[in-house]
């Protein structure tokens, strides 16, 4: 763990006031590798994403007393200043819940030395912030207090279910984030779209901008000239009447990746209420769906050491399995 070994000095608080004060950091080699604003925003539990950077750009933050950026990747020994900033207390967050806490340990699909992976239910974020007191990284670090190390590889969405890689290592966290900007690990979702599917498989290439609406809310749009460049494979698996289910396999990781790609080609998700067709969407939440169907079903990779390919699925939740199962009598 990184250890705190100094404070810089200023006015005395007032008696009774706790007053934040500049810290100094020294990073361990488990913290090694770890880009500083990930580090930070992890270390200022509460601190929203916006005053980490500001601190970061008006040089606040300090390593070996000099400036960095945000890409910085710590080295074991490095002596982090931390300006004085308020976090949110333990007691002004709350907690998950014991049931909670068993849900996302009864999820957990494969669990070896340096990771795990989990069955993650839909309508639980993966991370605390913007309004969630918690998410499953917090969660999972509550049920087990005792564990040195535990990072989220990747995100999903609140509203997506399926599998979640969890690193229990740093090395480990390193080389799977290779393999996710290399196109090393293989990830699968299941997707109910609107209307039926013509021909195979679809490559759509469209480019992704992440754009914020005047009311705060936060999007992605295509966008061909300053959008970053994304590539998903769409493949149908089930044709139904009015709705295909199609596996989509990511090659690229940008944000509302699938349901911006899938509602570009006129295909949107079912229940995807930012980007979806309501009529759609209405029909269907008549026959019992109450979620986005966006399910991360399948997820491999290799690991240094071990000479077989890791590979899990995660099976569909009961509500979409029912749905499912409704329109295959209603024809296809």
């Amino acid at each position: 763990m990184s250890q705190e070994f100094s404070q810089e000095g200023g006015r005395a608080p007032d008696a009774g006031v706790d007053t934040p004060r500049v810290r100094f950091v020294e990073i361990s080699p488990e913290r090694a590798g770890q880009r500083i604003d990930n580090y930070l925003v992890t270390t200022l539990k509460g601190v929203p994403k916006s005053r980490v950077y500001r601190m970061l750009r008006k040089g606040e933050v300090r390593v070996n007393k000099g400036r960095v950026k945000a890409t910085y990747r710590l080295v074991a020994g490095d002596s982090v200043r931390i300006p004085p900033v308020r976090v949110a207390e333990a007691g002004d967050r709350v907690s998950p819940s014991e049931w909670v806490l068993q849900r996302i340990e009864s999820a957990i699909l494969l669990e070896e030395k340096g990771f795990l992976i989990l069955n993650k239910p839909a309508g639980i974020a993966v991370h605390g912030g913007s309004g969630l007191n918690y998410g499953v990284i917090e969660a999972l670090r509550a049920s087990r207090p005792q564990a040195p190390y535990l990072e989220l590889v990747h995100r999903l969405d609140r509203d997506t279910s399926g599998c979640l890689l969890i690193a229990k290592r740093r090395s480990v966290l390193r080389e799977l984030h290779r393999q996710l900007r290399e196109d090393g690990m293989d990830k699968r979702y299941l997707a109910l779209l609107k209307g039926p599917w013509r021909g195979g498989e679809r490559r759509v290439t469209a480019a992704l901008r992440k754009n914020t609406l005047r009311s705060g809310e936060r999007v992605v749009v295509v966008d061909p000239v300053e959008g970053k460049q994304a590539l998903s494979l769409f493949r149908p698996v089930t044709r139904y009447r009015d709705a295909t289910l199609a596996e989509v396999v990511l090659k690229t990781g940008r944000t509302h990746q699938i349901r911006v790609h899938a509602a570009s080609i006129g295909q949107p998700i079912a229940g995807d209420e930012k980007y979806g067709d309501a009529a759609f969407s209405a029909t269907l939440r008549r026959q019992g769906l109450k979620r986005l169907f966006l399910h991360a079903h399948s997820l491999a990779f290799r690991l240094p050491g071990i000479d077989d390919e890791i590979r899990v699925t995660a099976p569909l939740g009961d509500e979409l399995l029912v749905l499912l199962n409704k329109l295959e009598k209603s024809g296809k």
